[in-house]
């Protein structure tokens, strides 16, 4: 499990998060949803290891992140963030990257890391690519490139910032499906999403964050139940027979 307690953070003099507390456990989906200026990414850096809380406490499998040297806390966690740099290179190279935290001197990839990296690009899709420069993708095979590369990394928690953003309907759904066959291998998968359906359609775990709190979490039922999304969104959620859920302007 990896697990908020009492967390405070924020940049320069201004507090994004204050007194937090969350948990994600492994074989389970968890989206992180929220206005804008909410603190989710903040909240996802944090877990991640990337942002040194103010107050409170990030631990891992029962151990303070904070005790974790840096490989190892890359051999835990992979972290993908919402903007990508612009890279000069192949898929495959970029996929590689992934394989880091295991390189070991003279930093050169070994058989087993070309494996994981040729694995990873087969479960995205993406073998095909493989020689293609990463500038000449297009956004949704793009994103899958940069999903590969943090599942070449085998880590049991996986926290991604926006992974669904600027993607077209087709490549939002196989992203969301790619994860929730990743959290049915038991991995903790936790996403940053602003589309309210995708999110609850897809989840175990839904966390509501509203001016750096948690307003509510729990299954996307009874977030969609508890009137939660009303007053932090202003909408209205429906659930179907089918489980489908439709968001509405409050009126």
């Amino acid at each position: 499990m990896l697990e908020i307690q009492g967390l405070s953070v924020g940049y320069a003099k201004r507090t994004v998060l204050q007194n937090l507390s969350v948990s994600f456990e492994l074989g389970k989906l968890t989206s992180i949803i929220g206005p804008n200026g909410s603190g989710k990414t903040t909240l996802i850096k944090a877990a991640a290891g990337l942002i040194t809380p103010r107050t409170g406490t990030v631990t891992v499998g029962g151990k303070p992140l904070s005790a974790y040297k840096r490989n190892e806390v890359a051999r835990q966690i992979a972290y993908l963030a919402q903007i990508h740099e612009s890279v000069s290179m192949t898929v495959e190279n970029l996929v590689l990257h992934g394989r880091f935290p295991y390189l070991h001197y003279p930093h050169s990839y070994s058989g087993e890391d070309r494996s994981m990296a040729s694995a990873a690009m087969e479960r995205v899709g993406i073998s095909h690519l493989a020689e293609e420069p990463v500038a000449t993708l297009s956004g949704g095979m793009r994103q899958a490139a940069y999903i590969a590369m943090a599942l070449a990394r085998n880590t049991p928690y996986i926290l991604l910032d926006e992974p669904t953003t600027f993607l077209d309907v087709s490549h939002q759904i196989a992203i969301m499906e790619l994860l929730r066959s990743l959290a049915d291998e038991n991995r903790c998968v936790v996403a940053v999403l602003h589309d309210l359906p995708l999110a609850l359609s897809f989840s175990d775990h839904v966390a509501v964050l509203a001016e750096g709190q948690i307003a509510a979490q729990g299954t996307p039922p009874c977030i969609a139940q508890s009137g939660t999304m009303e007053n932090v969104f202003g909408i209205s959620i429906t659930e179907d027979r089918e489980g489908t859920f439709c968001c509405r302007l409050k009126k």
